[in-house]
């Protein structure tokens, strides 16, 4: 249990505890070189894993690594030791939102101001192809001087990771504030559940009450899918007529956030310096890892590692996938000769090796070509890879064959997880067990 005054990887000072859930806690704390203030989030590692939680961790991880903009809490760096997973990020010391909407409804003002910065937040968001799905004030800090800043990005998910029918199907999010075409479990598109969110929300900051609520949870939802709500006396027209907008049930015909951003509510009080200054986004400068010959992926080939988040039945059923993923906590050159060697037991040549990327050739004609493999590897940490194997020639069904029969029982000593697999090794994050601890930084991703 870290305490307060204990220094954490001789590098930050732990202070007081400022929440505590399920699987983890957060504590303030302060770098001792800088003297900066921070928020340490606190992984307990055995509990999630215990718990198939690790895809979450890797979810927030990606993703907080791709959203970095103002109204969002900024993740400066990620540690591990043995049993604990440390986020060490931005520290908000203004509180809650929710703590706000509790005592009442806020001024329409104040109200716009909190809802303009959400869309922003949310707009960057969706522009790098992520998702939040778990939008509601209680995920929401606010700064000292009073800006909104979005956090909790668990649940969250990216465009890579739609079914074929291009929509997401993980029911989640909290009832109140969630959409009625993710109520309907036919799938529905994230960014715009996120849109539906956003009303919601808004609608408590003018009102201090929910919109769709109901003792019976079953009439709630019969409500939320009919878009059946009231406003309020005090409600202006504009921002009834936005509302009307964006609580729309139909997904197809809801307001998207440009069209937000157009409306005469939205807009009023804005001057040019301030539209400036929003519509300019500046991407901070990458204080993390660099880019390796390994490190080119993106948030989606990040959360596949994880033996947690079952990727099988995307873009193509499991009998006809062309590729197989696998994380491993090799280096990158042990996994080479690996692979190297398991071509020259095969009697297949190596065409190709260049920056993590190895093409083996049969030597044989099959029934649809001479079959070839990929195999191209990405560095998430020093001691952690990503390996995809994929087929760029050839026969599929003699492809898998020969991945069941030979190529993945000769890995087994390298891999620690197949993609959407239970793991075959027990630590992700310690691979290196004569180190008592290990730190780790996140490297840069990219879609």
């Amino acid at each position: 249990m870290e305490r307060k005054g204990t220094v954490l990887m001789g590098k930050y000072e732990i202070g007081r505890l400022l929440g505590q859930g399920t699987f983890a806690k957060v504590h303030h704390a302060r770098n001792l070189k800088t003297g900066m203030s921070v928020a340490i989030k606190i992984v307990d590692k055995e509990r999630v894993l215990k718990a198939g939680m690790m895809d979450r961790i890797m979810r927030e991880i990606s993703v907080m690594r791709l959203v970095r903009h103002p109204n969002i809490v900024e993740l400066y760096e990620v540690m591990a030791s043995k049993t604990k997973i440390y986020f060490v990020m931005e520290y908000v010391k203004g509180g809650k939102l929710f703590k706000k909407v509790v005592k009442g409804k806020l001024k329409e003002d104040a109200s716009r101001r909190y809802f303009k910065q959400l869309i922003s937040a949310v707009d960057f968001c969706h522009s790098r192809g992520v998702c939040h799905r778990d939008l509601k004030p209680e995920n929401f800090l606010l700064d000292e001087h009073g800006n909104l800043k979005v956090t909790d990005f668990g649940l969250s998910a990216l465009a890579e990771t739609k079914h074929q029918d291009g929509l997401l199907h993980t029911i989640c999010g909290t009832p109140a504030y969630v959409a009625p075409e993710v109520i309907n479990r036919r799938g529905y598109d994230g960014c715009k559940s996120d849109i539906w969110s956003c009303g919601v929300i808004l609608y408590v900051l003018l009102a201090g009450y929910l919109p769709f609520q109901d003792s019976n949870l079953m009439e709630m939802y019969r409500k939320i899918g009919k878009g059946e709500f009231k406003f309020p006396d005090w409600f202006a027209p504009e921002v009834r007529r936005l509302l009307l907008k964006i609580l729309d049930p139909n997904p197809r015909t809801r307001i998207s956030i440009e069209k937000i951003m157009e409306h005469p509510w939205f807009r009023k009080g804005l001057d040019r310096k301030t539209e400036a200054v929003d519509a300019e986004v500046k991407e901070p400068a990458m204080v993390l890892q660099t880019r390796t010959p390994w490190s080119n992926l993106n948030a989606f080939d990040i959360i596949s590692l994880s033996a947690g988040f079952a990727l099988s039945g995307l873009f193509e059923e499991k009998e006809q996938k062309k590729e197989v993923r696998f994380s491993s906590n090799k280096s990158a050159p042990t996994i080479i000769s690996k692979l190297e060697d398991i071509a020259k037991r095969l009697k297949m040549k190596v065409k190709k090796k260049d920056d993590g990327l190895l093409k083996i050739e049969s030597s044989n004609e099959g029934k649809r070509g001479t079959l070839e493999i990929n195999a191209e590897i990405f560095e998430i940490t020093p001691f952690l890879h990503l390996v995809e194997v994929k087929k760029s020639n050839g026969d599929t069904l003699e492809y898998q064959k020969l991945m069941k029969q030979e190529i993945r029982p000769a890995l087994s000593d390298i891999v620690w997880a197949w993609q959407g697999e239970p793991p075959l090794q027990p630590s992700l994050l310690s691979p290196m067990e004569h180190q008592e601890s290990q730190q780790f930084h996140v490297g840069s991703t990219q879609s």
